[in-house]
């Protein structure tokens, strides 16, 4: 089939209106359709650029325009042009306008504080997989928070998810063979967090995991006195950090972000 395509516009980053297009195009057999991104959008040239390019393909336009005089005139050209364009934060704004009786805010810079909000989240994600698993002890040094407990206890996803809201997370994991490294002392403004679980839910998790890469059940990873004995010596490890810990037997990786980021906001 000839390839068709979604153009995505922001004078922003375009996150917002993408995601939304990618969730439609999930309803849909659409191998053929792809999305086209322009973000930043400042200028009525652009807007131009833009509508008339997907008047040429015979495709359509989402957009998240914050500005008003931009989304005026996108509607305008898309009108004019007879191509389709979906405005995705706009209703949204007036629905907050006519019920609530305010305004959206037009301050300076405002953009550039999205912008900004943006780049820390794709900051905070590299560092997570960059200092994973204790690759690099350096990560513990400049991390917002350090995760520490024995293998399975859902460290990096959790490291993953607090990078996603745009906090430095390094993580390490516990073995009695392997003591911490100097770095892991306490410092300030850094929160070192414990994360623990019950044994019998260890073992069940370790014993699945063996299955799937197709090892031996009985290896001692997966054997309660091994896990017996690296719980035992985390915990040992986590009161001389005097750091709070989590049990995360049967608790959602949301929940323990959310008590986490509790804590950073103290």
């Amino acid at each position: 089939m000839t390839q068709q395509t979604i153009y995505v516009c922001s004078d922003a980053v375009g996150e917002t209106a993408e995601a939304v297009a990618k969730a439609t195009l999930r309803q849909f057999s659409s191998d053929h359709v792809k999305i086209k991104r322009f973000g930043h959008v400042k200028t009525e040239e652009e807007i131009t650029r833009i509508v008339a390019e997907a008047e040429r393909s015979g495709g359509f336009i989402s957009y998240t325009l914050v500005q008003p005089e931009l989304r005026e005139l996108m509607k305008e050209e898309a009108l004019k042009a007879g191509v389709r364009a979906v405005d995705v934060m706009g209703p949204m704004m007036q629905a907050y306008v006519d019920t609530f009786g305010s305004y959206p805010k037009r301050e300076p810079g405002l953009l550039h504080s999205i912008d900004d909000a943006y780049h820390r989240r794709m900051d905070a994600i590299e560092f997570a997989v960059k200092y994973d698993d204790g690759k690099d002890a350096r990560g513990f040094v400049q991390a917002q928070v350090v995760l520490i407990g024995v293998s399975r206890t859902s460290k990096t996803p959790l490291s993953i998810f607090l990078s996603h809201k745009g906090i430095k997370t390094a993580n390490l994991p516990l073995m009695p063979e392997v003591n911490p490294p100097e770095e892991l002392k306490p410092a300030p403004g850094r929160l070192i967090v414990g994360l623990t679980m019950q044994p019998e839910h260890l073992l069940e998790i370790r014993s699945e995991r063996l299955k799937a890469l197709g090892l031996p059940a009985s290896a001692q990873y997966a054997s309660a006195e091994r896990i017996q004995e690296e719980l035992a010596y985390a915990e040992t490890v986590m009161k001389s950090l005097d750091c709070p810990i989590i049990d995360v037997t049967n608790r959602a990786i949301e929940e323990t972000a959310g008590i986490i980021i509790e804590w950073l906001n103290k």
